[in-house]
């Protein structure tokens, strides 16, 4: 056989192979640390669902909760370096990263109710911050929202002066860091996929969490006491790599936006509900008093917390924090 006509079968012979290696669907590894029934467990499947459907199975997305394929110290490593490309991590996670104006997130009493904090997310100091984030190589999605946080103990906390001398996990953020010291706790940086066993072994004393990570990783087992503070958000930004993302064929990236819109309305709409289930369910088993303060007992909580706004000023910029809390209190 010619040369040529050697050359043109085996180009053919290879032909399905090179169809086939066309055909098969971009991988999205998403990971995250929370259980699958959690407001971001159950978003990140309905982006799942959203994503493959608009793509028409283009894309494939492959979910890993609870910390199954990397912890809360390792995810944004593995983002960086491409092992996985997708992340929906809490807000607090960015100021170690390197952009410390994230912490915003992390101030007590600085988000008066949900349409406060989604004015700020929403708008332009929302969209400003994941723009932040890219001299990281991480392209900011969304926010996804997860609620407000509580205390919790072994002891009851009524009044700030409850957690004196208490060792309470918190995320690595110089503002959370500073809201336990005001009220005379010892923070404890812990992974979150830590805190469980960390509680039941004394390792730690208490925590702050909504209701539905509390309940989901059944810290209420091994907390007797959870007082319903909202004194703090919790929140989330789904963020992808950069690299992986600008090299998605111009189609696949708008139908994935698309598809993340929608998860975005979704995790919005039944964080709240999620939450208020898991609290009720808290109470229900009756392995943790919840106690909710009265209005005097808040207004202590407050005076205790609200200078840490202040003391954060140099670190995450006092002109954001003012920008915030006009647009928090905008009406």
């Amino acid at each position: 056989m010619p040369r040529r006509s050697l050359l043109i079968a085996a180009l053919l012979a290879c032909l399905p192979f090179a169809q086939a290696a066309a055909q098969s669907p971009i991988v999205i590894k998403f990971s995250h640390v929370v259980a699958k029934d959690t407001p971001k467990g159950k978003a990140a499947d309905k982006f799942k669902e959203l994503a493959e459907a608009a793509t028409k199975g283009r894309v494939k997305v492959e979910v890993y909760p609870n910390s199954t394929l990397y912890k809360d110290k390792e995810e944004l490593e593995a983002l960086q370096l491409g092992a996985v490309q997708m992340l929906a991590p809490s807000l607090a996670k960015f100021g170690p990263l390197g952009v410390k104006e994230f912490e915003l997130f992390d101030l007590p009493y600085i988000f008066p109710d949900k349409a406060a904090l989604d004015r700020v997310t929403d708008g332009p100091i929302g969209r400003d911050l994941l723009k932040r984030l890219e001299p990281k190589g991480i392209v900011g999605l969304a926010f996804w929202d997860n609620g407000f946080k509580m205390m919790s103990a072994n002891r009851p906390l009524k009044l700030p002066a409850d957690m004196k001398g208490l060792k309470m996990r918190i995320q690595a953020s110089k503002a959370l860091d500073a809201q336990m010291r005001a009220l005379g706790a010892n923070p404890q940086v812990m992974a979150f996929s830590e805190v469980y066993q960390a509680l039941q072994t004394g390792v730690v004393d208490g925590t702050e969490n909504p209701p539905s990570n509390l309940y989901t990783q059944k810290m209420h087992e091994v907390q007797k006491h959870l007082t319903v503070t909202n004194h703090g958000y919790i929140g989330y930004a789904v963020i992808v790599n950069k690299k992986f993302w600008d090299k998605l064929p111009a189609d696949i990236r708008a139908q994935l936006e698309s598809a993340m819109r929608e998860a975005t309305l979704y995790a919005d709409r039944i964080a709240q509900q999620e939450n208020e289930a898991a609290l009720e369910a808290v109470r229900k088993s009756g392995k943790t008093a919840v106690y909710v303060p009265t209005e005097a007992e808040k207004a202590e909580w407050r005076k205790a917390l609200l200078p840490v706004q202040q003391q954060m000023a140099d670190r995450i910029g006092k002109d954001l924090i003012d920008a915030a809390s006009k647009t928090a209190s905008a009406r």
